[in-house]
């Protein structure tokens, strides 16, 4: 018990680090579940056979259009891309994980004084930008994935639900590494610790 006390006093950012890493793997898996739940929900509905694809941005290797957000009508499963009701498991999952990520890092991780509101703002601001990028590079390996669990290895069912935890697992990591630094300057630190304030 000395020993973490003195640790924590010695290596507050190291500290701070592995109580995030903690946290946001606990927030990731809280993510794997849910997304099956909403991605069921969401399936049995017409809005599986609603194309969703926006932000075009250049073109596929094949010469189509490249979209940030692109989920062809059909259930994956059957070929498709999951349309609008795959788009909405997975944001509504991501929502819900970082309105929860907010909180918990806030007051636990960073022990912020910050106003809530501003504090707020800004995330909201990092968490659209993030996820339009985590979206866009999700165009480059999510195909890959699907085709390898479900059609080159015929795991069908299985290798549908390896794949929904795959690519979740990747844009978590994605936003692990670039929310840390961002949480550090939204979320002030307490200013009797003048080892946390020199590191930021």
């Amino acid at each position: 018990m000395n020993f973490m006390k003195k640790f924590r006093e010695k290596h507050p950012v190291v500290v701070q680090f592995l109580v995030f890493f903690l946290i946001s793997n606990g927030v990731t898996l809280l993510q794997i579940i849910i997304m099956p739940v909403l991605k069921s929900i969401f399936g049995a509905m017409s809005l599986v056979d609603t194309i969703f694809q926006v932000f075009p941005l250049g073109s596929n290797v094949d010469g189509s259009q490249y979209y940030i957000f692109d989920y062809m009508s059909g259930s994956i499963e059957s070929g498709g891309g999951g349309g609008l009701a795959y788009f909405l498991a997975i944001q509504i999952t991501l929502l819900i994980a970082q309105i929860i990520n907010f909180f918990l890092q806030r007051n636990i991780t960073f022990k912020s004084e910050s106003g809530i509101g501003k504090a707020a703002i800004w995330y909201a601001i990092a968490y659209v930008i993030i996820t339009i990028i985590a979206a866009a590079a999700q165009g480059l390996y999510k195909a890959p994935i699907y085709n390898l669990f479900m059609n080159t290895w015929n795991l069908s069912k299985v290798g549908e639900t390896i794949a929904d935890v795959l690519t979740m697992i990747i844009n978590s990591t994605i936003s692990f590494w670039v929310f840390f630094p961002i949480f550090k300057v939204i979320f002030k630190q307490k200013k009797d610790d003048p080892e946390i304030e020199k590191a930021i």
